[in-house]
């Protein structure tokens, strides 16, 4: 399938890398600044013959690229994060197009098994109220929003299983070129049990996009990768 990826910044190289290792052709990169990218801007004669676009760039211009990228009836794997209070205006406007948007805080595969794991594990530990709970999340100096999207899931379904609690104390820690460090950490009097997910690298993150690309090609409807998900399980 023809990918077009929208901010070519190091995400974007990293998803081209994928993209082309997986047998698919990258001929658009969108970005307004990077070198290397084709186009400076999403429109219609850029994305000529693009079978689905990766979004990866920054929480103030997201909402803006993906309704551009709906007008023009292009399919859409959104991975950037901190457009979430906006979902309600773009989710009418993708099923009202007919296009398909697939979107995640976190597009790591193996960051989903992680929430799989967290839902377990707060269902487990809602019985225990003896435990105080917390979150450390560390990231590159480069990462806009903070805490996480995917801390912020982690907190979404910690609240969804302990009802005691009315939201999670989450640290955020921007250093270096971490690509996400993601620790949950339960203490108790006597003991502490610690659960973490720790990327090595940018290419978990790419290959879930990618993976999202080649599954909402041809699709209708508004998704996360929870449904893709389902259908991999």
């Amino acid at each position: 399938m023809n990918i077009a990826i929208i901010g070519y910044g190091k995400m974007g190289h990293m998803i081209e890398k994928v993209a082309l290792s997986r047998g698919h052709t990258v001929n658009v990169k969108i970005d307004p600044a990077a070198a290397g990218a084709t186009h400076k801007e999403i429109s219609k004669e850029a994305l000529k013959g693009v079978d689905a676009c990766i979004e990866f760039t920054a929480p103030d211009v997201a909402v803006e690229n993906i309704k551009k990228l709906a007008e023009l009836d292009k399919n859409v794997v959104v991975g950037t994060t901190g457009w979430y209070n906006k979902i309600n205006e773009i989710r009418p406007l993708i099923m009202k197009k007919g296009t398909g948007l697939i979107y995640s805080p976190n597009f790591s595969i193996g960051v989903d098994i992680f929430f799989r794991l967290m839902e377990h594990v707060f269902k487990v530990m809602s019985h225990f109220d003896n435990y105080n709970i917390s979150m450390k999340e560390v990231h590159h100096v480069h990462k806009k929003d903070a805490p996480s999207g995917t801390a912020k899931k982690i907190a979404e379904i910690m609240k969804k299983h302990i009802t005691r609690l009315s939201d999670l104390d989450i640290k955020s820690v921007r250093q270096g070129e971490v690509p996400g460090t993601h620790t949950v950490t339960f203490e108790s009097d006597v003991d502490v049990i610690t659960l973490e997910h720790k990327a090595k690298n940018r290419e978990g993150f790419a290959l879930g996009a990618v993976m999202a690309a080649e599954w909402i090609k041809g699709k209708e409807g508004f998704y996360t990768i929870e449904d893709m998900m389902e259908e991999l399980i």
